[in-house]
């Protein structure tokens, strides 16, 4: 009976650089770019951020949308799976390196002026348009007895 195996990686972070596009000698387009992604948590009181950092790769017309759309300190979900490989460097030692095979792109930075902005900062909050509503006319009958409203909290959980 043969065992069913699962490789899938699913990130949500921040790129740390822009997308680097190759071609390979039979003419496949590879990106290769970065992404770093934050844990907060509490030790002894005290709290405390780590920093992941990792290597993504993009092949054929992912890479090169990648390459077009994407930027450093954009904020990306990545899915793909994980790939460990190793070669022998210009200097005969053996290197390996493990790395996301991208499958799946989505952005999650928010577009300003209809392009995807690169870092939060370039964000900049759009005035919102307010739309003049008539004014309601008064009514000659009196309303019936009105129901008795709830209190409405302040500390709602939401």
């Amino acid at each position: 009976m043969a065992s069913r195996s699962w490789n899938r990686v699913e990130l949500i972070g921040n790129l740390t650089r822009d997308p680097e596009l190759r071609y390979t000698p039979n003419g496949a387009a590879v990106a290769t770019f970065g992404m770093a992604t934050n844990r907060t948590y509490v030790t002894e009181g005290e709290r405390k951020e780590e920093v992941d950092f990792h290597k993504l790769v993009a092949w054929n017309k992912l890479a090169e949308l990648c390459n077009q759309l994407l930027k450093k300190g954009m904020r990306v979900f990545i899915s793909g799976r994980l790939q460990t490989r190793s070669w022998e460097a210009q200097d005969g030692t053996q290197r390996q390196t493990t790395e996301i095979v991208v499958e799946d792109m989505i952005i999650l930075t928010p577009k300003v002026n209809g392009v995807a902005a690169a870092a939060p900062e370039e964000i900049e909050a759009e005035p919102v348009k307010t739309e003049e509503k008539p004014e309601p006319k008064e009514e000659k009958e009196e309303p019936a007895e009105k129901a008795p409203q709830e209190e409405v909290k302040e500390d709602l959980p939401f």
